[in-house]
């Protein structure tokens, strides 16, 4: 994140702008209170929360009836998308919570990672908004705020083991703070949300009559419940490198050139849905499945040999959009039984972007003292970030080889 101060405001400005004063009988008068803005890609998200962890109110709005239509997210459209509606969504939020501008105590707003036109859009507003009613500004990364929304909902101390995965991201990482984070493995191309879309997008789904309303994802664990995960056996990918960061565009290959020869097998041309639809759903969710279980695996096993998650009660946290699926959720489960951690998944609502998990990491912020700026410093958004110190040459120096776990997962 770059910032440039244009006027140098001193620690006790900032400290007065912190010292929220509410209106006796305010739902306020008792509680410091956070707006939390997200824009990060296509999901226009606004929430007001309590520092409890309490939503005081939320409204989203989400882009996925069009970009469904259109065949993926078109930026430009994104953009406008957001631009048409974060002020609607930012009132809903606050209407419902019953909140003023004025009880506010920060404004939290996604920053980095994510489309630059859709950052763009988010931080514009926010900086508007924070000038306009003299608040402080907590610039957020998107992946941190999926990572800490768990704490929102359990009491997870620090330092515990993530795995991100969404349509955008894929990490491994040991929380050991709000803003302290050790990257273990990243992806070297294409995120796994990315994956199953385009291939639910190659199988034509929108033209399946249970599937014309559900994005890629949510089309693919679908059919995968009827189909066969044995039928067709993709190569797990990066089965002989020793390290935690992931790899799906050679899977995506694979698919893609199974589906040419079944579309050539039964003589019909692309975009018509094949006889065997639900295997190729059933065999692609298995094998993301199994390439997220391994590389988390070698994570747990070298979290503990360096000692870097607590010998009691240690944590793995599932998080973004990808988290939502139960075979993914259950293939981590088998992994966490096997090395004694616990797992913690967010409910479904909080797996995707929201409001709410923003206004939850300014809430964290807020607590700590950690990266709040005046109303008047001028703050970029990044479009690439990554998350903490990369460790990952580390690991992939460690070369752990995986003992033999049966990962027999119930459909």
């Amino acid at each position: 994140m770059c910032v440039q101060p244009h006027k140098v405001s001193g620690a006790r400005s900032l400290q007065r702008l912190l010292r929220c004063k509410y209106a006796s009988g305010s739902k306020a008068s008792c509680s410091r209170l956070v707006l939390g803005i997200e824009t990060s890609c296509d999901d226009t998200g606004a929430a007001v929360m309590d520092e409890t962890g309490t939503i005081l109110g939320e409204s989203l709005y989400s882009q996925k009836e069009v970009h469904l239509r259109s065949g993926g997210i078109i930026p430009t459209v994104a953009q406008q998308l957001h631009r048409e509606n974060i002020e609607r969504v930012v009132q809903e939020a606050l209407d419902r919570s019953g909140v003023t501008p004025a009880e506010l105590c920060a404004v939290a707003t996604t920053v980095k990672p994510g489309l630059a036109l859709s950052l763009g859009v988010g931080l514009q507003f926010s900086q508007r908004f924070v000038r306009e009613h003299n608040k402080p500004f907590i610039p957020i990364h998107h992946m941190e705020a999926h990572a800490l929304t768990v704490r929102m909902l359990h009491p997870v101390t620090f330092p515990f083991l993530v795995l991100l995965v969404s349509g955008g991201h894929s990490l491994l990482a040991v929380a050991r703070g709000v803003r302290d984070f050790l990257l273990l493995g990243h992806t070297l191309d294409e995120a796994p949300g990315d994956t199953l879309d385009k291939v639910a997008r190659r199988l034509s789904l929108r033209k399946h009559p249970q599937c014309f309303t559900l994005s890629g994802g949510q089309a693919i664990e679908l059919l995968a419940k009827d189909g066969d995960r044995k039928r067709f056996g993709f190569r797990t990918p990066m089965g002989q490198t020793p390290d935690c960061c992931f790899s799906f565009a050679g899977l995506g290959t694979q698919i893609t050139m199974l589906i040419k020869k079944k579309e050539a097998e039964e003589g019909v041309e692309e975009g018509t849905l094949l006889s065997c639809v639900n295997d190729i759903a059933a065999a692609t969710q298995h094998t993301v499945a199994l390439h997220l279980a391994k590389r988390t695996h070698r994570a747990v096993l070298f979290c503990k040999a360096n000692d870097l998650l607590p010998s009691d009660n240690p944590t793995l946290v599932l998080s973004g959009g990808v988290a939502s699926n139960q075979y993914i959720r259950k293939a981590l489960m088998i992994i966490t039984e096997a090395t004694g951690l616990r797992l913690l998944c967010p409910p479904a609502k909080f797996c995707t972007d929201n409001g709410v998990m923003i206004a939850w990491n300014g809430v964290e912020r807020l607590r700590e003292g950690n990266g709040i700026l005046p109303p008047d410093v001028d703050v970029s958004y990044e479009p690439k970030a990554p998350l903490g110190v990369d460790i990952s040459a580390e690991v992939r120096a460690a070369a752990i080889r995986l003992p033999s776990i049966r990962l027999k997962i119930p459909n």
